[in-house]
């Protein structure tokens, strides 16, 4: 059996070239933690009620989420950023922003009820009570367990009380305590004792109702709810509004206090009212003019909070893009340079490997001499590597194989293996004379045309009419390539696709344009199939020196090409 070195370094480059090297995706990796660190900062912060800056981390954990196609935590950062702009008074952004959560939803999905429970919140501040009840109906058809659905119910029962509606949202208050669903989560009951006492207050059952919303409000008091202290503050100011106007007075202020500290606007102005309401003096006046300053502005605070989140999406959404152009021009330079790589690899293969076959077949045909001169040809197209790697290196070791598996003292077995060398040679002759460099001086005409005339054979008849009418020192050489480059293309689809017998080109030339015409009757093609038969690039090549190709052909008739070139 034949062992050579030099096929032995072909099959190393081969595995070489051929290897995948498959690492871990740590980027994809630190990415989620990053995305975790931002969430949990913006947890933190929402805890301590820094809205601005837990709507900022939780809108940088969405965009790191995105990246790892992290839907669960993408839902939740967007919830988060809703109940935000919520507690801010940006109930149409939060619209928006539950809106954008909505395509990463799936079928029973565990934040579906809470994207719908938080729609009916903004509408219901929006005062579109009915669209309200709805968002609220569709929570609890969302929701899997009984606790889950009371926040629904509550936020139900809230807007029957705006609509005058207490037996209704007195029933649905009473259910909820009467379940004792909500021991463990005190901030849910104090709300629900609130409402309830403030539901039978408006009813006129009064002192049922001190009682109750007395309860909600030390609960509210015991846990440190803020937030939801307001809501009792307001409730109790209301309630003493008729009977004991210094309660009332005491109540509304410590409303005004808190919804001061966290920016709610719409608490600020009804604490004012009872102040208002609650005070001749001095006083008086500065709550009313502190009302009408409040009231005058409240769009363009709306809109301050507005812009802020908005900006705060903007920069990001900015800051994403970049870092994504910045890593997809990174990716293409590690392509490019992988490519470069394996290119290199493949050329050497292909050097290598016709070095070898010269000397094989110098051996075996020296009695024969059936070696012919390599005939030149131009393509700067990057097929090179392809071409050696997808119709040479198969078949050189395939031959490699057959030499280490038969015997080479055989009569037979040495003429199989002088065929395959000859098919390999065949190849390597198409390769070589593919890519060699063009001769754009003064016999450009004459090497043009023995080019095309090499695609003369027994089966066709190449037919080359004015070629040498026209003036061809007077154009320039990009041009001269091109038409060789295009020309040589079309002859080699002709040979390899279209089986045609009669190959005609016509030379034309007028003052100020070059045109060729090249028919053949072979077996045409559809239009829409030009791409595919690798022609496209033609008219790319035609485009770029100004000039216009245009395909004339139907399946079974003849294929025509027309390309007009200005000089």
């Amino acid at each position: 059996m034949l062992r050579s070195p030099f096929f032995l370094f072909i099959i190393f480059l081969f595995f070489v070239s051929c290897k995948e090297t498959t690492t871990p995706s740590i980027k994809s990796k630190s990415t989620s933690n990053e995305a975790g660190v931002l969430r949990s900062k913006g947890i933190n912060h929402f805890q301590s009620k820094n809205f601005n800056s837990a709507f900022y981390y939780f809108n940088k954990s969405k965009i790191a989420f995105e990246f790892t196609k992290d839907s669960s935590n993408i839902v939740y950062n967007l919830i988060q950023m809703a109940s935000i702009q919520q507690i801010n008074g940006d109930y149409y952004g939060s619209k928006e922003t539950l809106t954008e959560a909505l395509p990463y939803l799936k079928k029973k999905d565990i934040y579906s009820a809470a994207i719908n429970n938080f729609f009916g919140i903004a509408d219901k501040e929006l005062s579109l009570y009915n669209d309200a009840i709805y968002y609220y109906n569709e929570a609890i058809a969302d929701c899997t367990d009984e606790v889950s659905k009371q926040s629904p119910l509550n936020n139900i029962a809230t807007v029957f009380i705006h609509q005058k509606k207490y037996d209704e949202a007195i029933q649905i208050l009473e259910s909820i305590l009467d379940k004792k669903l909500l021991d463990k989560d005190l901030q849910k009951k104090a709300g629900i004792f609130d409402n309830l006492g403030f539901a039978y207050f408006k009813k006129g059952q009064i002192e049922k109702g001190l009682s109750l919303m007395n309860e909600g409000y030390q609960l509210r008091k015991q846990i440190d709810d803020f937030y939801g202290s307001i809501e009792s503050n307001l409730h109790l100011a209301e309630y003493f509004l008729k009977t004991d106007s210094k309660k009332s007075n005491q109540y509304a202020q410590s409303a005004y206090e808190i919804a001061t500290r966290f920016n709610s606007v719409d608490e600020r102005l009804k604490a004012l009212s009872f102040l208002i309401s609650n005070d001749s003096g001095n006083k008086n006046v500065q709550y009313a003019q502190k009302y009408i300053t409040i009231n005058d502005s409240i769009i363009k605070v709306r809109n301050n909070f507005k812009n802020k989140f908005a900006k705060i999406k903007y920069d990001s959404k900015k800051e994403k893009d970049e870092n994504q152009k910045l890593r997809l021009q990174k990716a293409e330079n590690e392509l490019s340079l992988q490519e470069a790589r394996y290119q290199r690899l493949f050329f050497i293969i292909g050097i290598v490997s016709l070095f070898l076959l010269l000397l094989y077949l110098r051996k075996f045909y020296q009695n024969r001499n059936r070696i012919e001169k390599i005939k030149t040809a131009y393509d700067t197209e990057t097929r090179i590597a392809k071409d050696i790697h997808d119709e040479l290196a198969n078949d050189v070791f395939y031959a490699i194989t057959y030499t280490q598996t038969q015997s080479l003292t055989k009569e037979e077995v040495k003429e199989n293996l002088l065929q395959k060398l000859n098919h390999i040679y065949t190849r390597v002759r198409g390769i070589s004379r593919e890519n060699n460099s063009i001769d754009t001086g003064i016999n450009y005409a004459a090497n043009l045309k023995e080019m095309l005339s090499t695609y003369n054979s027994n089966e066709t008849n190449v037919s080359i009419t004015n070629i040498d009418k026209v003036n061809w020192e007077s154009i320039d050489e990009i041009k001269k390539v091109t038409i060789q480059r295009v020309l040589q293309e079309l002859m080699v689809n002709m040979k390899k696709h279209s089986s045609a017998h009669v190959v005609v080109l016509k030379f034309e030339s007028t003052t100020n344009t070059i045109i060729i015409n090249y028919s053949d009757n072979g077996k045409g093609c559809k239009i829409d199939q030009i791409v595919k038969n690798g022609l496209q690039s033609m008219e790319n090549r035609i485009l770029s020196i100004k000039g216009t190709i245009t395909f004339d052909s139907e399946p079974e008739k003849s294929f025509k090409v027309k390309i007009t070139l200005p000089k």
